[in-house]
């Protein structure tokens, strides 16, 4: 396949433009006024580009239609609420124009609206519980829900959700359309070859300093009258609810160690489809509409739950997370054991590999003698300045088969966990390599032709999309044809 060259430049910078049109799309600003809609004005309405909002004692400012595209309607307002954004996290907006962002803008609303009439379905729950997230983190930062609400110029936590669900439900539709478009896309060795070859010499791509690595892990134990002493408070719990009538939503404000729903009473809205550890929806689907369960576990602790309401496949529910604590004694245990480990590996005692297999408390890891892979390319190399700060602090001046210090870490509870790290081997930067850097250049080469479909898409689907760009932003030079000239 011939290679556009230009593709191989702008492949990571088009594909982190769109990224930080989507993370900015979910940071929202302070001067928001009018929120995106998900339906068509009439006409005429469309014709005076105005939108206009009243209340009882004061007109706010008009806010002009961009740009409509399909079922949505881009306002000037999300054009310069997206700069806001950019400049809120950190990123550089001197080469940015209204006219890229516009066109950023509708390549994400055309996405959305063909993800609906292709049926995609993203589930309330599950934007639900990532806007809980969005809001926990954005608490923890300011110091409270009225910091946060003051920041983004919201009356309420109401108000902020729903525009929240709004944006993240778009965000989501765009992303599983995108998806969708490239799922079947495949690459053959030889097409990975081919875009390889057709890279001029001077051109060859630079891949960083890079690191492969093997961990154990040892977990503190949580003693039993630990567990029991959870259960039994889970069990009072539910007995208060069903003998005295108390207030289950109450009690998981009160005493849930679920930062995502407590502050809501413990509710969650569930279907049979959603990602929800297994033990839990297991649970959720044998119960009936008022029943409380039994204290059960999972891998984030105890919970309770109690039905609210059954709809079909779905169900509405409330629970309580109560987690229980590793001791001090349990956590100098693992401190010693991890210790002992490090020692013995460290005089040619016991082999690493060996170690990991025999002590590791890592599942994921422990089989293959402890070697961790890369989540995203699926191979066992890490580029130094793409791993975590705290993580390069501890073996970024490593030698290969040298150790780590025990290194502190914590679990998704936030119970604490010790982990060890050997470098099995470090690749300096270096010039692409066909030989070695396979993965990579497959990566790179799987990228430039999903560009190539999604481009094919793009064009297909706006010349079958109603689309009308007014004022201003029918003087742009788009790489699309959104002007359908």
């Amino acid at each position: 396949m011939q290679l556009k060259m230009n593709n191989l430049k702008s492949i990571i910078k088009n594909t982190g433009f769109l990224l930080a049109v989507l993370i900015g799309f979910t940071g929202y600003s302070q001067d928001v006024i009018v929120t995106d809609s998900t339906s068509i004005q009439p006409e005429d309405e469309i014709a005076q580009n105005t939108v206009a909002e009243t209340n009882s004692s004061e007109r706010r400012k008009v806010d002009g239609i961009a740009a409509v595209i399909g079922d949505y309607i881009i306002l000037d307002s999300d054009v310069d609420m997206m700069y806001k954004d950019m400049q809120s996290q950190g990123m550089s907006t001197a080469d940015v124009t209204d006219c890229q962002l516009a066109g950023s803008l509708m390549e994400n609303k055309l996405y959305a609206h063909h993800a609906i009439q292709d049926s995609i379905i993203v589930m309330d729950a599950e934007v639900n519980s990532y806007i809980d997230q969005q809001i926990s983190e954005m608490v923890r930062q300011v110091g409270s829900m009225e910091k946060v609400l003051e920041f983004y110029n919201k009356e309420n936590e109401a108000e902020f959700r729903s525009e929240l669900f709004e944006l993240n439900k778009e965000r989501q539709l765009a992303s599983r359309m995108q998806q969708q478009i490239v799922e079947t896309v495949e690459i053959t060795p030889e097409e990975v070859r081919a875009y390889y070859e057709s890279i001029p010499e001077d051109e060859l791509p630079v891949f960083g300093e890079e690191i492969e690595l093997s961990q154990i892990v040892v977990e503190p134990g949580i003693p039993e009258s630990e567990k029991q002493k959870v259960i039994d408070r889970l069990n009072d719990f539910r007995a208060d609810v069903l003998d005295n009538d108390a207030s289950f939503a109450t009690k998981a404000i009160l005493y849930s160690q679920d930062p995502g729903s407590a502050k809501d009473g413990g509710r969650i809205s569930l279907s049979r489809k959603d990602n929800f550890v297994k033990e839990f929806k297991d649970v959720a689907f044998s119960l009936q509409a008022g029943e409380v369960s039994e204290p059960f576990e999972t891998e984030f602790g105890y919970h309770i739950i109690q039905i609210d309401r059954i709809r079909g496949q779905n169900v509405d529910l409330r629970h309580i997370l109560l987690i229980p604590d590793v001791t001090n004694a349990s956590v100098e245990e693992a401190k010693a054991k991890i210790d002992s480990i490090r020692k013995r590996v460290d005089e040619g005692v016991l082999d690493f590999a060996e170690a990991a297999r025999e002590f590791s408390d890592e599942e994921e890891t422990r089989g293959d003698g402890g070697k961790l892979i890369n989540p995203r390319t699926g191979d066992t190399r890490f580029e130094l300045s793409k791993i975590d700060p705290k993580l390069y602090d501890e073996v970024g001046e490593l030698q290969e088969g040298e150790l780590s210090l025990r290194m502190r870490d914590q679990d998704r509870t936030g119970r604490p966990f010790f982990k060890l790290i050997k470098v099995n081997k470090r690749i300096a930067e270096h010039e692409a390599n066909y030989a070695t850097d396979f993965t990579k250049i497959k990566e790179l080469a799987l990228r430039d032709k999903q560009l190539e479909v999604i481009e094919e898409w793009q064009k297909e689907k706006i010349g079958d999309t109603y689309i009308k760009v007014n004022g201003k932003f029918k003087d742009c030079e788009y790489s699309s044809n959104w002007l359908k000239k």
